[in-house]
């Protein structure tokens, strides 16, 4: 049994990640065995994603502290694992999207990224949120076109000129 002194710890260290964290979802992992879990947990690491099991009530207090959290407090029932991302904010639902599908858990109840509640009927359109790479290739694309067609078209016009003065210039020698 923890004492008083551990469960603080703990509150801390939770409290640690969620300062950290730009996004917490939370599952419901019942029913699923410690092969799963590590499994999960495996693939969460994978996509930078840390996932730890913590007492809701430990949780709570941590949320808090912090304070924002109040939309996931309704979720925090039952046996609760907590996936914490700094960075790629859709990689923990592409995860669970995938992980769910193969083995129908665990169950994904609800998400709070950068502050905006996403609910359980959300993970479809949080899983096929592109990642920041993605996306700053998409921009980059899209500001990169332009330059390219105005090059292609100065190439193309330049092409056009010099045929122009060459056909003059030769019917002025003859």
């Amino acid at each position: 049994m923890p004492t008083l002194s551990d469960k603080k710890a703990i509150v801390e260290e939770i409290t640690e990640q969620l300062n950290n964290s730009n996004a917490v979802y939370i599952t419901k992992y019942t029913g699923m065995s410690v092969d799963d879990m590590g499994e999960l947990r495996g693939k969460f690491r994978e996509g930078n994603v840390r996932f730890k099991v913590y007492k809701n009530t430990l949780i709570k207090r941590a949320m808090d502290t912090i304070g924002g959290y109040e939309d996931l407090y309704p979720h925090l029932e039952d046996q609760n694992g907590f996936a914490f991302v700094e960075e790629e904010l859709a990689a923990p639902a592409k995860v669970l999207k995938n992980y769910i599908k193969e083995k129908n858990k665990p169950e994904f109840k609800a998400a709070l990224i950068d502050g905006d509640y996403y609910s359980q009927d959300q993970l479809d359109s949080l899983a096929a949120m592109k990642s920041k790479n993605e996306v700053i290739g998409d921009i980059m694309g899209l500001l990169l076109s332009p330059i390219t067609n105005v090059v292609s078209g100065l190439q193309a016009q330049g092409g056009n000129i010099a045929g122009a003065v060459k056909t003059i210039a030769e019917k002025g020698e003859e």
